[in-house]
């Protein structure tokens, strides 16, 4: 199931399993053919429509769409967006970080980075073994790491400073 919101405009549930197409938890009944890699033909409730799919940014779910001459601004949202939406935990992506703190208190095995190096979202940063488990630390966003305030060996308390970025 989608949120297809229409240039910021109107917005409904989309839907597909298998061949059955919902809008809106209705039925669509629709003849979809594949013309080219961005072109379809569709006939629905006995209209004709030409699709073309100008520009597709499949990672942040937004398509430019051009059905019979008109371009439409297409976002989408899956399960998981809407989520945490409701969460208030959309907009983390956005989020400028300045440092990384302990999660918990633990013994630092590990540190990947250097001071002056850059890190994008999702790399790992450090190993902290906690409990006898080793957690990879990884980075919540791009950054420049400005300070690294651990090595190898250091113990630390939950909440600590550990990076700066």
């Amino acid at each position: 199931m989608y949120q297809v919101k229409i240039n910021d405009g109107n917005e409904y549930n989309v839907g597909k399993v298998g061949e059955k197409i919902t809008i809106n938890e209705k039925d669509i009944e629709a003849d979809i053919r594949q013309l080219s890699p961005s072109t379809y033909h569709v006939i629905s409730d006995l209209k004709s429509y030409n699709v073309e799919v100008v520009n597709l940014n499949a990672e942040a779910k937004t398509a430019e769409i051009k059905i019979n001459g008109h371009t439409y601004a297409v976002t989408a949202k899956d399960q998981y967006d809407i989520l945490l939406a409701k969460l208030g935990l959309s907009d983390l992506n956005h989020l400028k970080i300045s440092n990384i703190k302990a999660p918990m208190p633990g013994l630092v095995l590990k540190v990947f980075i250097t001071p002056g190096g850059q890190v994008k979202k999702g790399d790992n940063l450090f190993i902290l073994e906690a409990m006898k488990m080793e957690n990879i630390i990884k980075s919540p966003a791009d950054a420049i790491v400005k300070f690294v305030k651990i090595k190898p060996g250091d113990k630390v308390e939950k909440n600590q400073v550990l990076i700066e970025f």
